[in-house]
């Protein structure tokens, strides 16, 4: 019994040190520690806009707002700022339309990972500008 404890004790030793710092990386990382190379942060509430829309035209967005969840190193996650995060909905091309289904895209700062957009797509409906009166003023 003792030869077998003794025998090669060296790579005993050296397997079990090496299987705790497997055991704490993963555990760290699953758990979100500060030593994680990266963070989720999630912002709500971020408003759609509406981009190359055409001039003269305006868009009435459904749902107006969305919720976002991106990735990123740690150390760039802590500072950002939900305003860094521009929702966008893609109108180019588009003239008129009632109900039209538009995927949400997510412009974000360099280094940063779109990981979830709730709601992924938003209703829109282009208004064209309403008639204006002329009154004519007698001078």
């Amino acid at each position: 019994m003792h030869e077998w404890l003794t025998k090669d004790l060296g790579w005993k030793a050296f397997s079990v040190i090496l299987a705790v710092v497997i055991w704490l990386t993963v555990h760290n990382n699953l758990n979100g520690s500060p030593t994680a190379p990266h963070r989720d942060n999630t912002y709500s509430d971020l408003p759609v806009s509406p981009i190359f829309l055409l001039p003269g035209k305006s868009a009435k967005i459904d749902p107006a707002a969305v919720t976002i969840t991106v990735s990123g190193p740690r150390e760039v996650m802590s500072v950002l700022q939900g305003n860094e995060i521009c929702p966008q909905v893609n109108l180019s091309g588009v003239e008129s339309g009632h109900n039209l289904r538009r995927a949400v895209e997510v412009a974000v700062p360099p280094g940063i990972t779109v990981v979830e957009v709730d709601p992924p797509e938003v209703t829109v409906t282009i208004l064209s500008p309403a008639p204006q009166s002329q009154e004519k003023t007698n001078e």
